[in-house]
């Protein structure tokens, strides 16, 4: 072969491989989920075609701050939580934490699920492990989110996404 030629098919190859190499599919089962700030970013760059800007952060940081102050202050089993940093500094959801705990953090849901079989369809190749925590709901979120819960609590949390 040509040494020219071997060295235009090598970078074919190359780019062949890291253009299907990008087209991956994220999956995963985890017991820390989506972060609010990730979740309320991508949420704001949908609706407005931007990232938010530094006095929409702030507000939107000063307003969370409140929404969680207020409920730790009314939920004080909550605020002596071992894990209560996860809720209040990181803001990320995991498991345990309450149904109002993700609906401060993430807001509501893009869909909720309560029938059985569509749980097990978003859970995918995980549902063995998920339907041992006894899910009575699902709730997605964007980026292939699906937090489940059972009597308002989270026990299992997936993500499913197609990563560009």
């Amino acid at each position: 072969m040509i040494p020219g030629v071997r060295g235009i098919v090598v970078v074919a190859l190359v780019l062949a491989v890291a253009g299907c190499a990008s087209l991956r599919t994220q999956e995963q089962r985890t017991t820390e989920g989506p972060m609010a700030e990730d979740i309320w970013t991508m949420k704001v760059l949908v609706a407005n075609g931007r990232e938010p800007n530094f006095d929409e952060r702030r507000r939107w940081d000063n307003a969370m701050e409140q929404k969680i102050g207020q409920y730790l202050r009314q939920n004080p089993d909550s605020a002596n939580s071992v894990d209560v940093s996860t809720f209040r500094f990181v803001r990320q959801v995991s498991v345990g934490q309450t149904s109002d705990q993700v609906l401060i953090l993430l807001g509501p849901p893009i869909t909720r699920v309560t029938d059985v079989a569509e749980i097990e369809k978003l859970a995918r190749q995980y549902w063995p492990s998920v339907k041992e925590n006894e899910p009575t709901e699902a709730w997605t979120y964007p980026s292939g989110w699906r937090i489940y819960l059972k009597d308002k609590t989270v026990v299992d949390i997936t993500q499913y996404a197609i990563r560009p």
